[in-house]
């Protein structure tokens, strides 16, 4: 089973992408921030990370850099979940290391359609 790390500080939205992933057959992982988030990475490193970009403490961008310089820290696919949808966000997201993006508010088809295109599942 692939596991996903959910990186957002709302609870609601973690509760949401927790119940898709799960019945996409992930095994789901949580962190409020990116610096919880960085330290589960350096115990563990996900298969992918659903990840918000305005957080608390270290946001999603600064979490994103640190996470590609960890050992390992390339093997993620890192899929930004925001409100941000200017193309300067988008294109800053990229350059960062993510891997896909996808808006808010989203839903099972998008989360599906995203984690399909960056080879994740079937």
């Amino acid at each position: 089973m692939k596991s996903c790390l959910v990186v957002d500080d709302s609870s609601v939205i973690r509760k949401v992408a927790r119940r898709i992933l799960e019945d996409l057959s992930f095994s789901i992982s949580e962190a409020e921030d990116g610096k919880a988030a960085l330290d589960y990475c350096q115990e563990t490193m996900p298969d992918a990370i659903l990840l918000d970009w305005n957080m608390p403490v270290m946001d999603g961008l600064e979490f994103l850099s640190e996470l590609r310089e960890l050992p390992q820290g390339e093997k993620p696919q890192v899929v930004f979940c925001t409100t941000e949808n200017d193309v300067g966000h988008i294109a800053r997201a990229i350059r960062a290391g993510a891997n896909e993006y996808i808006m808010k508010p989203f839903d099972r088809e998008i989360v599906h359609a995203k984690f399909q295109e960056v080879g994740l599942i079937d």
